[in-house]
């Protein structure tokens, strides 16, 4: 008789278990909790990293348009342009942005060969290097401007899963007010 009891008592605690249901809101929130943070803070790290890209493109095309309006470079003019990729990067660090500001000289053959070439933070060409250049510019006697910036991008959070890999733009303009630059700060 008592283990009907208790057998009853079971199956009535069991049927009110199966109807309850007190639990399922926090159960549901627990099932969903990682996959909605992971979608969040995915999201963020999306938007750093857009956000440096699209910088990234801007400090290329600000550094290639402000050489591309002088007629001649010295040294404490060309650091200035250098150095406004900084100021365009901002709020994001600077700490390892290569930035290299080259102009060139299309040959016969469609090749870019190097006039002069400054680099802040990086390695610049050497006069002579021959480059390969879009299709659209490949016109025989033209000289352009060729502007690159690299970002080192390290993500807050994913850090551990991507490491840091570097976001590379360039840029290509022609010069303003002359047909070529001279340049006395670089090679």
């Amino acid at each position: 008789m008592a283990m009907a009891r208790s057998t009853s008592g079971l199956h009535a605690y069991l049927r009110r278990f199966a109807r309850d249901r007190d639990g399922v809101s926090a159960v549901e929130f627990a099932i969903i909790l990682p996959f909605m943070l992971t979608l969040y803070l995915g999201g963020v790290e999306l938007g750093e990293g857009l956000s440096i890209k699209f910088k990234t493109t801007l400090a290329a095309r600000t550094v290639t348009d402000l050489a591309s309006q002088y007629v001649s470079i010295d040294g404490p003019n060309m650091q200035a342009i250098l150095g406004a990729s900084s100021t365009v990067l901002s709020p994001y660090s600077t700490s390892g942005v290569i930035v290299t500001l080259t102009e060139l000289t299309v040959n016969a053959s469609g090749k870019g060969v190097v006039q002069w070439s400054c680099s802040l933070n990086g390695t610049a060409y050497t006069t002579n290097q021959k480059l390969t250049m879009p299709t659209n510019l490949q016109t025989s006697g033209i000289t352009v401007l060729f502007g690159e910036v690299t970002y080192p991008y390290t993500p807050s959070i994913g850090y551990a899963i991507t490491g840091t890999f570097n976001i590379y733009q360039n840029m290509y303009f022609y010069p303003r007010l002359s047909s070529t630059i001279s340049n006395s700060a670089c090679s």
